[in-house]
């Protein structure tokens, strides 16, 4: 069967021998249960379905393969809708009544301001692919730990681009009016400035505002020689694209890895409207003229292409999502336990841990686990079974 809504590979630490460990026989038999924290619905569900692909995936065949030390992984998913007071009510649910032992999300950063403080506070392990530099604090929330870049990381990838590979000196910044793309405008539209740069136009649209003319009319009037755009709704990044090309305005679109879904190429006008656009990418997902991933990408999508939908969604998400679950999965199967310090201890320790997204490095004084070595630009219009392009500019 074709997967399409859930959907992996095994890390290589995930394909260890199970170790059996003197624990009671409750423990030994108790499901690990997961709480995946999910926006599967709504205008910023783009990632999540992609990420619960990776997430099912790597569930099935864990538990296929005789689960971690014979107990089966359970996933406790509850759908946000992207909405932060629904993320609040799940994650207090997950914590106080589903008794989860780790949670995976949310998705969104603006979920994840609301419900990283509950989940510290009630020391669950947390991993999550928010961007939003203020969800990781170590002092704060020694319990969260990102596995996906940083504003931080995201923004100095794509001002470098702009600025010394594009050349362009005058930037228009919108994002949506999430906390998200609130957050974002700010920390680019910084980054840009710190390169001696102009930020001629900031702003933020509502995701789904219908007709979105008079922003980008302000923003050419502006004199902006590129935009820089942070938001996952593929209808609003659509609608963008649509209205470039209605104006006659072709300057480089620049921004956020959801330009390049493939709900983005069914909803743009022409193919021609998703030309000249360029997304943050990642070494592990983007492909040179040769056409070809990294050797243990390339066998993962080789393997699984044919099961899971690459062509509507982007591999780092479904590879992000496989990385989380076999992280938690070894966690448990290592430490032989459940127990939150014991998991949390376990990924403070992980140096180079080999993921298929990236490799991750974690401390108990840096838990942002991505190198900035692992961002780079890719071409948004190049999907190849969720993969991109290197954007010109990249060996």
């Amino acid at each position: 069967m074709r997967i399409t809504r859930r959907g992996f590979t095994l890390g290589a630490a995930s394909l260890a021998a199970s170790t059996t460990l003197a624990r009671p026989a409750l423990a030994q038999s108790e499901p690990i249960r997961v709480g995946w924290l999910a926006a599967l619905t709504g205008p910023s569900s783009a990632p999540a379905i992609g990420f619960d692909r990776g997430v099912h995936y790597a569930t099935d065949a864990i538990n296929a393969a005789g689960g971690v030390n014979g107990r089966q992984i359970e996933l406790v998913v509850r759908d946000t809708q992207g909405d932060p007071t629904k993320a609040v009510n799940a994650a207090q649910e997950m914590i106080s009544r589903a008794r989860v032992h780790a949670i995976w999300g949310p998705t969104n950063s603006g979920e994840s301001l609301a419900t990283t403080p509950i989940m510290a506070r009630a020391g669950v392990p947390n991993v999550h692919p928010c961007f939003v530099d203020a969800l990781i604090d170590t002092k704060r929330y020694p319990n969260a730990f990102r596995m996906a870049p940083s504003n931080t990381q995201i923004d100095n990838a794509v001002g470098d681009y702009g600025v010394k590979i594009l050349g362009k000196k005058k930037f228009a910044v919108i994002g949506d009016t999430t906390g998200y793309g609130t957050t974002t405008v700010k920390s680019s539209s910084a980054a840009f400035e710190a390169r001696d740069s102009e930020v001629v136009y900031a702003g933020t649209i509502e995701q789904t505002q219908p007709d979105v003319t008079s922003d980008m009319l302000r923003m050419k009037n502006a004199g902006a020689e590129a935009i820089a755009i942070w938001t996952v709704s593929p209808g609003l990044i659509s609608r963008i694209l649509n209205t470039r090309a209605n104006l006659d305005w072709d300057v480089p679109v620049i921004g956020h890895p959801a330009m390049g879904s493939g709900e983005v190429g069914r909803l743009v006008d022409k193919p021609e409207n998703w030309s000249n656009a360029y997304i943050l990418g990642f070494r592990n997902t983007s492909y040179g003229d040769d056409g070809k991933l990294p050797d243990h990408v390339q066998a993962f999508v080789d393997k699984i292409k044919s099961e899971i939908d690459l062509d509507d969604t982007t591999l780092w998400w479904i590879l992000d999502g496989v990385d989380s679950i076999n992280i938690i999965a070894d966690a448990v199967r290592e430490t032989g336990t459940t127990d939150p310090k014991d998991i949390i201890g376990y990924w403070n320790a992980q140096a180079d841990y080999p993921g298929l997204f990236a490799s991750y490095t974690f401390s108990p004084d840096q838990h942002n686990g991505l190198s900035p070595e692992d961002l780079v630009m890719s071409e948004a219009n190049s999907q190849k079974y969720g993969a991109y392009k290197l954007a010109p500019g990249y060996e």
